[in-house]
């Protein structure tokens, strides 16, 4: 008899041991899920509302918010708990998976789609916020309060380590947008449907029956979600393009799209124009040969950016450069530089050049533990839209680009326009001024993109006009190239009075601790073009 007894304890003990650790489990993945929701909102909002330091700070903090309101309505529920668990994790299911699906399909028709990131923020954040408080009280059943709280906040912080980890290495740089939510959804879903199979007697038959098949119907949804996502984000994509997508790439760092009109292409890096096959040389001809031309030397050429591959191009016409650096951030980028049909015939195969260099790395702390000088350097960067990229227009990168450049060195940076957002412009050239060059600005009408500008520095105590006078000295007509020439250099240098500018006073000089130049591009006329 007490052989029996100590056999039925030892099962009892054994069976609430594993529905305990089937709950600890569950807010492990539920921890998990919930951060990397939180990154895949915060991503899109970046994605598609700019300014990703902002859109990272408010997307994480509306859903802790909402996480706060959902713990405050789980005071409420004092019947079902088990039930209005399960009901969370499915709810979150389904919202998770089709976050990004719904999304993109949205931008398509609406122009209120910040509003509609954010309402996923709060709804997400609200259910994530419900089921911990309801973890917390199933779990009573099995510790004491002060290892039930404890067990139920560990499980919960390390699945969001994991998550953070997953989302970084695996699910963006991998899954991408579109498959990352659906893992996400998947989680859920099977936390639902193992605490449903390992808890049965806590429910009645009715309500088992009925969340049995709501979880059933959940596996058909988010299957046949999964199936079409591609599909249905790429008619998204396709809504906000006037030409047809050729090539859509997510990165880890950035979305690459390719459209195609008529026999042109266009470039789109996280939904802003890069270039165009149409007129790429009136942008990349200007950005590369007047820096060359005033360099007295070719050997050693460093570019920032670049991944495209068409800077380094027209540099390769020079026939004394020795060695070209491209440090470019995104290896998905250079890679398609380097192997994709459509990139090798517009840069020309550039990157397969012995005497090419591409190194994937961040500029900012590539520049400053380099030991190599230079005797041009070419910064062909995005638009400083954001923080992280304005670090690479501040007067701390340009001052590590003076100093790596030899005597009579050159450096040039695409600036934006000079019209649409004249404090950018003027901020940038400030800007070089103070790090130690002789600055001239150069603008062309590049048709695809406007009036655009650069900031050329040169790296000698050298009055403006001298610059002038060298570039018209300088002999581009005997260069190989489609558009510049000896007589379109008095265009590019010359500007009328600054018409839309303000007093030089009034433009500060951007600075890592100082970030103002983002500011400025982000307030610029763009609705004007």
């Amino acid at each position: 008899m007490l052989a029996e007894l100590f056999l039925f304890l030892s099962a009892c003990k054994s069976v609430t041991l594993k529905k305990k650790n089937i709950l600890l489990a569950a807010l492990f993945a539920t921890g998990f899920s919930g951060v990397v929701a939180e990154y895949v909102l915060a991503t899109l909002a970046s994605h598609f509302l700019g300014d990703s330091v902002i859109q990272w700070a408010m997307i994480v903090s509306v859903m802790l918010f909402s996480m706060g309101l959902g713990s405050r309505i789980s005071k409420l529920l004092t019947k079902n708990l088990f039930a209005f668990f399960i009901g969370a994790e499915f709810l979150l299911s389904v919202i998770v998976s089709f976050s990004a699906l719904s999304v993109y399909s949205m931008v398509a028709y609406s122009p209120y789609i910040g509003v509609y990131i954010y309402m996923l923020a709060i709804i997400t954040g609200f259910f994530i916020g419900l089921e911990l408080p309801l973890a917390v009280r199933l779990n009573e059943q099995f510790e004491e309060l002060r290892i039930n709280i404890s067990l139920v906040l560990e499980k919960d912080y390390y699945g969001s380590l994991a998550g953070g980890l997953f989302f970084s290495f695996v699910g963006l740089p991998y899954l991408g947008l579109t498959y990352t939510p659906f893992v996400l959804g998947a989680i859920n879903l099977l936390v639902a449907l193992l605490l449903l199979f390992f808890y049965p007697s806590t429910l009645g038959e009715r309500k088992k029956t009925i969340l049995k098949i709501t979880g059933a119907f959940i596996v058909f949804v988010i299957a046949l979600g999964t199936a079409n996502a591609q599909k249905i984000i790429l008619y998204g994509e396709q809504r906000r393009y006037k030409d047809k997508i050729i090539l859509s790439e997510q990165s880890r760092y950035q979305k690459i799209v390719v459209t195609q009109w008529k026999d042109s292409y266009w470039v789109y890096l996280d939904n802003h124009l890069q270039f165009s096959t149409y007129d790429e040389e009136m942008y990349h001809e200007v950005l590369v040969h007047p820096a060359m031309q005033l360099a007295k030397e070719h050997t050693d050429v460093l570019v920032m950016g670049g991944g495209d591959g068409c800077a380094t191009r027209e540099i390769l016409k020079y026939p004394d450069v020795n060695s070209v650096k491209i440090v470019d951030l995104d290896p998905k980028m250079t890679d398609l530089a380097k192997h994709y049909p459509i990139f090798l015939a517009i840069n020309d195969s550039a990157f397969h050049n012995p005497s090419v260099n591409v190194i994937n790395k961040d500029g900012y702390t590539y520049l400053a533990a380099d030991t190599n000088f230079y005797d041009v350097i070419i910064i062909d960067l995005p638009d400083p839209r954001n923080i992280e990229l304005s670090r690479l227009y501040s007067l701390e990168f340009y001052k590590m680009c003076y100093n790596h450049l030899r005597p009579n060195g050159v450096t040039v940076t695409q600036a934006g326009s000079p019209y649409y957002a004249p404090e950018s412009f003027e901020c940038i050239g400030k800007t070089l001024k103070q790090a130690g060059f002789s600055v001239i600005p150069l603008q062309n009408q590049v048709l695809s993109m406007g009036q655009w500008g650069w900031q050329l520095g040169v790296k000698r105590n050298t009055q403006l006009p001298n610059i002038k006078q060298a570039l018209k000295n300088a002999d581009f007509d005997s260069l190989d190239t489609k558009w510049i020439n000896n007589e379109a250099i008095g265009h590019i240098t010359s500007f009328g009075k600054p018409y839309f500018n303000k007093t030089d006073d009034t433009i500060k000089i951007n600075k890592i601790h100082d970030p103002v130049l983002y500011k400025y591009f982000l307030k610029a006329d763009w609705d004007v073009y």
